[in-house]
């Protein structure tokens, strides 16, 4: 079950700085302009489910297993397109918006790119 879908529509001059730190900062459309600068700016628009650990996040052809998710990040997911994915390989959040995944590359995202959450084996 494909439980959110989106197309990256911009990219703010400072993502690549949070990519050396392993995070991705995903926002919907309506982004204030502040945050903008350093979050992927996406055109998604429905969380069907919750995020909850076992589920996969692919980017493009890349996906990462959802380790851990925070106690707000569902809320802020559902109601601004907001993500924030850590690549650190940890089974606890360090803040209540964060979604740790597994520690593997994270790949080039460009304009165009897709984000695609799926809910994982039950």
């Amino acid at each position: 079950m494909v439980k959110y879908q989106a197309t990256v529509t911009a990219i703010g001059p400072l993502v690549t700085e949070f990519i050396d730190a392993g995070i991705l900062v995903f926002f919907g459309a309506d982004a204030p302009p502040e945050l903008a600068e350093f979050t992927i700016i996406h055109n998604g628009v429905e969380l069907k489910a919750d995020l909850v650990p076992g589920d996969m996040i692919h980017i493009d052809d890349h996906q990462y297993k959802v380790l851990a998710v925070g106690e707000v990040a569902n809320t802020n997911f559902s109601a601004l397109g907001h993500l924030v994915m850590k690549f650190n390989d940890s089974d606890t959040v360090e803040m209540p918006g964060d979604v740790c995944v597994e520690a593997k590359p994270i790949p080039a995202i460009a304009v165009g790119s897709e984000l695609r959450v799926e809910q994982g084996d039950a």
